[in-house]
């Protein structure tokens, strides 16, 4: 679970996910977050965009432990198709899963909005419970948060969610590249190895090879590599040769067996699973698309 959770970190810090950040929350003046699979934190906390109102009431442990509660259930019914919940308050919480191949790697997730007009009566149960949690905040300042909070109609929600769907197919689509691309902050010897594994991607290549060729120690190369990266150094070749084999599969001329013997796999069944585990089809399929295009 922790290569997915480091993925989820690379895609995040990633130029393409922060620029969608900040236009949709521009745009929809609602936070958006791209959230691990296990992570015990407040998905908007401190964001742009957060609401007042949750912000007032993550003053207190009591209040973050019941919103995490609903977190977790949110989490728990999102892994194939975008979900909604509700909590206590009144305010909805929407998270669409983020998958690259087979793999659930995290939650595209907004919120922190009603889907109907909050009440009086609402509110008063909503002022018992801050009480009950040790929120302390003027209630005159917790009203104002709690009624100026987002109302969206069923049309705005359901917009909303198809959004961060296309997004998220997006970014799933674009994740090999950002993985191999990604050079955020990144130590000279790990961007000397990309560059060494660009160059002999073709060739049977272990980490011993490239640890020796960038001067450390195998152990320490391979501890390295995956905390800068996100991905373990075979799962990182594996996505260095698939897009490869992406542009070549752009040339009609090229049987799909030359494809994966030129880029690096032994064995056209090895190529055609590891395509179809990061890119989420087969490399026939990937072809078809692309005529399909043209």
């Amino acid at each position: 679970m922790n290569s997915e959770n480091n993925l989820a970190e690379t895609l995040a810090n990633s130029e393409i996910y922060q620029d969608y950040e900040r236009a949709f929350s521009e745009t929809t003046r609602l936070p958006v977050a791209l959230r691990p699979v296990e992570s015990w934190q407040l998905p908007h906390h401190g964001r742009r965009k957060e609401n007042p109102f949750c912000a007032f009431m993550a003053q207190k442990s009591r209040a973050c432990a019941a919103c995490l509660q609903t977190q977790q259930e949110l989490h728990e019914t999102a892994t194939r198709e975008p979900q909604t919940v509700t909590c206590q308050l009144g305010l909805c919480d929407t998270a669409v899963p983020l998958r690259l191949g087979d793999k659930l790697i995290g939650y595209l997730q907004t919120g922190q909005v009603f889907r109907k007009r909050p009440t009086e009566t609402q509110f008063q149960r909503t002022l018992k419970l801050a009480r009950e949690w040790g929120v302390e905040v003027d209630e005159s300042q917790l009203r104002a948060a709690f009624f100026n909070t987002r109302v969206l109609s069923k049309q705005e929600h359901d917009a909303m969610v198809k959004l961060l769907a296309i997004f998220a197919q997006h970014i799933s689509m674009l994740s090999n590249q950002i993985v191999v691309r990604q050079e955020n902050a990144e130590p000279p010897v790990i961007a000397k190895a990309k560059g060494f594994i660009r160059e002999h991607q073709g060739e049977d290549l272990s980490l011993g090879q490239v640890a020796k060729a960038v001067n450390t120690s195998t152990f320490y190369f391979c501890k390295m590599f995956k905390k800068i990266t996100g991905v373990n150094f075979t799962d990182y070749v594996s996505r260095v040769r698939i897009e490869k084999a992406k542009g070549l599969l752009l040339n009609p001329n090229l049987r799909i067996s030359e494809i994966a013997y030129e880029v690096g796999f032994q064995s056209l069944t090895h190529f055609n699973r590891v395509f179809k585990k990061i890119l989420g089809q087969s490399p026939t399929e990937f072809r078809g698309q692309l005529k399909l295009a043209a």
